[in-house]
């Protein structure tokens, strides 16, 4: 499954998005906001959107909500791209506040490892 996708599921089953900064949130919420606006009037992504709410910690349920968020988008091409559109400005708009951090990683990869504050030494093999 892909990032994007991940992250807006698990937004929508209502788990903690923790992003710094107003615009970056008000992304996030209008990810969710259009991907109800879309589930709106179809039973079937209605009550797979409930059942994820209604157990955000559970593996299972937040997978059907992926899937459903996936279908939603391979079937509405107009939708798809609203919805990259409101991911893309979500991660461009998160921004560090304080002694915040925040990470962005796009792709694939064996390993990813990210720091902050490292004192003394690291080594990494």
């Amino acid at each position: 499954m892909d990032p994007m996708t991940m992250a807006i599921a698990t937004a929508m089953a209502g788990k903690a998005v923790e992003v710094a900064g107003e615009p970056a949130k008000e992304a996030v919420a209008g990810l969710v906001r259009k991907v109800r606006e879309k589930f709106r009037g179809r039973p079937a992504d209605e009550a797979i959107l409930g059942a994820a709410a209604g157990e955000p910690g559970s593996a299972e349920r937040l997978a059907e909500l992926r899937e459903a968020l996936r279908r939603s988008m391979a079937e509405d091409p107009a939708f798809r791209d609203e919805v990259q559109a409101l991911w893309g400005r979500a991660r461009l708009d998160a921004s560090a506040e304080g002694d915040g951090v925040v990470n962005i990683f796009q792709g694939r990869a064996e390993k990813s490892i990210q720091l902050r504050d490292v004192h003394g030494g690291l080594t990494i093999n």
